[in-house]
């Protein structure tokens, strides 16, 4: 499928065979039952993950072949190319009324879906809360046991091709109205404070020690990160930018299912 794919991504023409359709589907078909992901990494481990470029062809290219309908779920209706997803019961799915998924997003068992969106080629891991308002864009990969909360912004990315997803790994704390996107990285039982920003060139500073280390686009496992700001020197002045600061490392004996509040306690911080 990924040599069909590819030669249709360089000659559109080939969208009108039976033989290329049929692949496109599949592809999108196995996404939905996360028999296929977009990225693959290991968790704990920095290394890059692997990108699956043709899965990610495959989904804009379905766009492509996919024809627009109405979805009436009354009194609502919609008009698209992408279905919704259905059998949240036999998916072991909670959906609570007003969360939207699409067709081609993976929701493990136990996944519980307050009024929220979560695009197509998305994956949402085993036991993830995915709170009220809380968006995962297309393609984002998101670990088990993740907490969500109101409000959270992460982020899609179909192109460009060799883009990397946002990834989420397991049993993080996203914080109310955090906003990650651009392909950063979290690391396993992260803790990221509410109204934190990262994008890739966000400086995530760690002031957990005696000289700060700064990085940008990956939080390391079981950090603790909150929103600061740094002095930047423009032509007209002296200004504070934002960035994000690692105050020190969750606890082993935190609690994965503790409030935001607890673990800042930890650190004598409060937001």
């Amino acid at each position: 499928m990924e040599k069909i794919i590819d030669a249709a991504w360089e000659d559109r023409t080939l969208l009108k065979e039976k033989e290329t359709i049929e692949a496109i589907e599949s592809i999108v078909r196995k996404l939905d039952t996360g028999e296929v992901r977009v990225a693959e990494y290991e968790t704990g481990n920095s290394a890059p993950a692997i990108i699956n470029e043709w899965v990610k062809k495959a989904i804009i290219l379905y766009f492509n072949i996919a024809e627009m309908r109405t979805c009436e779920l009354p009194p609502f209706e919609f008009y698209d190319k992408i279905p919704l997803k259905k059998n949240y019961a036999a998916l072991r799915v909670r959906a609570v009324p007003s969360a939207v998924a699409r067709y081609g997003a993976y929701l493990a068992p136990d996944v519980i879906l307050m009024p929220s969106y979560v695009n197509i080629g998305a994956y949402v891991g085993e036991g993830t809360l995915v709170d009220t308002w809380a968006t995962v864009g297309s393609c984002a990969q998101i670990g088990k046991r993740v907490h969500l909360s109101g409000g959270v912004g992460i982020g899609g990315v179909l192109e460009p091709i060799q883009g990397a997803p946002v990834i989420i790994e397991d049993n993080c704390f996203i914080g109310s109205r955090a906003i990650i996107v651009e392909g950063v990285r979290i690391g396993e039982e992260a803790v990221i404070g509410a109204g934190v920003t990262i994008t890739k060139s966000t400086k995530i500073i760690d002031v957990s020690g005696e000289k700060p280390i700064e990085t940008k686009g990956y939080v390391p496992p079981r950090s603790v990160v909150i929103p600061g700001s740094i002095t930047k020197e423009f032509p007209s002045g002296k200004y504070n930018v934002p960035c994000v600061l690692i105050i020190g490392k969750r606890k082993e004996s935190t609690d994965k299912k503790t409030t935001l509040n607890d673990v800042l306690r930890d650190f004598n911080v409060a937001l």
